[in-house]
């Protein structure tokens, strides 16, 4: 469909979720698979399953700094004489003599013989002996195989590696992980009224604030980011900015200039190069929202306002960025919480209100909205835990139920 406008009828905003759900459908084949040592690990998505390549933990040991028994060998006084010690690193080829005890510390293999371990602050260490109470069979033992079976899986594919993960891949022996490489993005801006922080600015020029925190959205999903300067408002610069932009890199992301029936170069060039699709989403703040292909890589095209553009970047864009670096779940569950604000009147749009979570009188937790809620004012979002969600056309007093999507997990 080169040089194609495709959107939404005029009259009709195009519901979120169904944006969303046709630009998981658009995502492309995620990228290659590379391995990679557990320290360059941390959230990158894990290209193929992982499965145990052994019991965990391989042997019986114990929970405990204590004392090794069988039970069945504690007389009626709890006394037992000593039949030597065990530490962790010790081999587990050690066996427990009829009658006896063993000293024991927390991760040691458990004696043969042994059944249970009993913690050393309920015992009474006598000399060459010791006194130990009555328990269960079994006690403080971490069995063989208790937490993983050989051949259990362990991480699906698909999923975006934590510390925990990493921790766990190395509790298995494993150095080295298959992920799909990262997803290289050209970030590029539009509009000659934009400058860079530091530099002096003439009437009508703003700082270039989309470039910060769209930036470092993507690289906290995961993605290798290449800045561009500021696309020039002509359309042979904007056309060959594109063009190289999209021969470097997987996919691009530009922000303003994608308004519907606005004029500019920027729209003109991404028909010359490839295909233009533009919506108008059922959202508020980010109605505009551009998609498409440059030189056949994907591209997305955000609004110009600062708070716009990072609402429609967290929203809509983050599901298909993340698909296209192979993450299987990209939704985020929102919390059902109480609203500690009024909403009187109805909007033909759903609200993404920047809000936080605040205690009430009572001790329970509310959410609360900051009073300037526009599209170009970041400060709201600064001040934000995240994004309160009123769905179109409702109405409702405190007190109400609300879905609040926190930036905690918008954002990684």
């Amino acid at each position: 469909m080169k040089g194609c406008d495709c959107g939404t009828p005029s009259d009709r905003l195009l519901p979120v979720d169904e944006a969303i759900a046709e630009l998981l459908q658009r995502a492309p084949a995620p990228p290659a698979v590379e391995s990679v040592g557990l320290e360059q690990a941390l959230g990158r998505v894990l290209a193929e399953p992982i499965v145990a390549p052994f019991d965990l933990p391989r042997w019986d040991n114990s929970a405990m700094d204590g004392y090794a028994l069988r039970q069945a060998d504690l007389p009626q006084g709890g006394v037992l004489p000593l039949a030597g010690r065990v530490a962790a690193g010790d081999g587990a080829e050690q066996r427990l003599p009829a009658g006896h005890a063993m000293r024991i510390f927390t991760g040691a293999p458990l004696p043969q013989g042994a059944d249970s371990v009993i913690a050393q602050e309920v015992c009474e260490a006598l000399g060459d002996s010791v006194r130990l109470p009555a328990s269960e069979p079994g006690s403080h033992v971490r069995r063989r195989g208790e937490e993983l079976r050989r051949g259990e899986p362990v991480l699906a594919a698909g999923q975006r590696l934590r510390p925990q993960d990493l921790g766990l891949l190395a509790s298995l022996g494993l150095a080295r992980v298959p992920v799909h490489r990262r997803l290289r993005v050209g970030l590029l801006s539009s509009g000659d009224e934009l400058r860079e922080p530091g530099q002096v600015l003439a009437p009508g020029q703003i700082y270039n604030a989309n470039r910060y925190s769209i930036g470092a959205l993507l690289r906290g999903l995961g993605l290798e980011v290449h800045d561009y300067e500021v696309l020039a408002d002509e359309l042979a610069a904007s056309r060959d900015a594109l063009s190289l932009a999209a021969s470097e890199w997987d996919l691009l992301i530009t922000s303003g200039g994608v308004s519907v029936g606005e004029e500019d170069h920027l729209k003109s060039a991404i028909r010359e190069l490839g295909s233009l699709h533009l919506w108008r989403l059922a959202m508020q703040p980010g109605k505009p929202l551009a998609f498409g292909e440059v030189g056949g890589k994907p591209w997305i095209g955000l609004p110009g306002n600062p708070a716009a553009a990072l609402v429609t970047a967290l929203v809509v864009a983050r599901p298909f960025l993340l698909r296209a670096q192979g993450v299987a779940e990209v939704a985020v569950r929102p919390l059902r919480l109480v609203a500690g604000f009024d909403w009187m009147r109805a909007n033909p749009r759903r609200q993404y209100l920047r809000a936080r979570i605040e205690p009430a009188a009572d001790g329970s937790s509310r959410v609360l909205i900051h009073p300037r809620q526009g599209s170009a004012m970041l400060l709201a979002a600064s001040w934000a835990e995240g994004l309160a969600l009123v769905e179109a056309g409702r109405t409702f007093e405190a007190g109400a139920a609300v879905d609040f999507l926190p930036f905690a997990a918008l954002l990684h």
